[in-house]
């Protein structure tokens, strides 16, 4: 492989990183504040992508700015979903099977509302950014990954002060960091934990509408992707966001280098593979990991 060939892998793991990062934050989110495995983060993925699809078909709006609007629609959605669903659960410390057989119905009925409003077939939003390229010296971008990193790095970084400098940023930390605590200086549990549902699945909608500029799309499009954000989570450290960024990028460049020697068809196992991997060796993934390291020293 030449050093061009070798760039071009990795300005595109890089690009890659940014989507996938956003794609699982949402999940991370509401682990961290509700220790519920959201199975329907992959509908919500989903409903993303068409919502995009609906916008940009019937009324002609720029995909991404139907991304931006999916932000504020999906964060609606999500704490009308907590308020009608997900608000009924047992409050627990740790996954139930109560919150993981209610994620995944609701997952199963998105998916089966999308079947009958769009059908099976798959798909996709063409715009000239489809087919644009930018060449920075012996280095070619294509401009619609290109925007789509933009869009996605701005809207952690939007997060991240969400997160740092607002008082529901603070709940949300306080109540990922010691729920006991939160209750004690506080923080209103339902509020937090209604907040937290619309902000994941916001986050959720915002990453199904960007990679639709990326793929073509079905009711099934979801999937695929749950897989890759849950070995991102885990792989950050299930309750960091921060986390969720260096696991995005170590998905992402293994992702992207070993096409090389992986038919794209077998990506899926590499992703199972770093799960099995981080499960037995980093349980307590690289968060945790970079945080042991750090009392040792």
């Amino acid at each position: 492989m030449s050093v061009v060939d070798f760039f071009n892998l990795l300005v595109a793991a890089l690009l890659l990183a940014g989507i996938y990062a956003v794609m699982s934050v949402g999940m991370t989110v509401i682990y961290g504040v509700m220790k519920i495995v959201n199975l329907a983060h992959a509908g919500f993925i989903m409903l993303g992508a068409y919502f995009a699809y609906e916008l940009f078909e019937r009324l002609h709006v720029d995909p991404v700015l139907a991304a931006i609007l999916a932000l504020p629609v999906f964060f609606a959605f999500g704490m009308g979903l907590h308020w009608a669903l997900v608000r009924w659960l047992p409050k627990s410390d740790q996954p139930t099977l109560p919150s993981l057989l209610l994620m995944f119905g609701l997952w199963l009925i998105l998916q089966n509302v999308a079947h009958l409003i769009w059908g099976t077939g798959d798909q996709s939003i063409l715009t000239p950014r489809s087919t644009s390229v930018l060449q920075l010296g012996p280095i070619t971008v294509p401009e619609v990954r290109l925007v789509v990193f933009v869009a996605a790095a701005l809207s952690f970084v939007a997060l991240e002060l969400l997160l740092q400098r607002s008082w529901w940023g603070r709940s949300i930390r306080a109540s990922i960091q010691n729920p006991y605590a939160a209750r004690i200086v506080g923080v209103d549990d339902d509020r937090t934990f209604r907040f937290a549902f619309g902000l994941g699945t916001a986050f959720a909608g915002f990453a199904g509408s960007l990679l639709a500029l990326l793929y073509s799309f079905n009711p099934d499009f979801g999937r695929i992707f749950l897989i890759r954000a849950f070995v991102i989570v885990v792989l950050g450290g299930l309750e960091s966001v921060a986390g969720v960024a260096f696991g995005a990028v170590v998905l992402a460049v293994l992702e992207t280098f070993s096409i090389m020697i992986i038919p794209a068809s077998y990506q899926p196992v590499l992703a199972f593979s770093l799960l099995v991997i981080v499960l037995l060796f980093i349980p307590s993934g690289l968060a945790g990991l970079v945080r042991r390291r750090g009392r040792l020293a």
